[in-house]
């Protein structure tokens, strides 16, 4: 069977839906569902909008990396900046220009898409979009009240891959911005293959 052939139709099918939590940043729904042996059961999941990682590279080729502690997992971790998706955001571009911004203070002349990861596939639809911004400028950083112990710090891109091998990166996103860059930068590939997000020009003002 070639690789990209699916099913006609889906596996499982939704019967009905319950939102069981909603605040302002995700959903909690309960399906009823039919699985694909054709028996019935509840499927519990988290409904997001989605969010975006961003790997800046300065003229000089270094990465624009965040250090910041993660409520979640408990412990400071190295990422790349970025965040959620807002109702106010044209769509994941405009979430990554306005996300690189808030936390570093950088704006970037050119942007390219670099695909998207799906961190949690069997507990939400959670979709994190991938950006590469160059052409970088300073300017004033607007961090939110749980950013406040946000450190931005500038690493030659190396080091930064080096972190990756070495595991330092949990953040899937993250990691997979900087695997897919040193990629196509060891296939002698100036710019990146379109991904999946939105269509971004070469030089996008911000």
């Amino acid at each position: 069977m070639p690789l990209n052939e699916d099913r006609a139709e889906p596996a499982w099918r939704r019967l009905a839906t319950e939102v069981v939590h909603r605040n302002r940043w995700f959903e909690v729904r309960r399906d009823d569902v039919v699985l694909p042996d054709g028996s019935r059961g509840a499927y519990d999941h988290v409904v997001v909008p989605g969010s975006v990682t961003v790997l800046a590279i300065d003229d000089a080729g270094r990465a624009v990396v965040t250090r910041q502690w993660i409520y979640t997992h408990g412990a400071v971790q190295w990422r790349l900046p970025g965040g959620g998706i807002e109702p106010r955001d044209a769509g994941p571009a405009a979430a990554a220009r306005r996300e690189l911004a808030e936390e570093t203070g950088l704006h970037a002349r050119r942007w390219e898409p670099l695909g998207r990861v799906h961190g949690a596939d069997s507990v939400s639809n959670h979709v994190d979009w991938m950006f590469l911004a160059t052409g970088l400028t300073s300017h004033a950083a607007a961090l939110e009240p749980g950013e406040a112990d946000l450190r931005v710090v500038r690493l030659p891109f190396g080091e930064l891959l080096d972190l990756v091998r070495a595991g330092e990166v949990p953040h899937a996103a993250s990691a997979h911005a900087v695997l897919a860059t040193a990629l196509w930068r060891r296939d002698g590939r100036d710019r990146v293959a379109p991904g999946n997000g939105d269509a971004v020009s070469s030089d996008v003002s911000s």
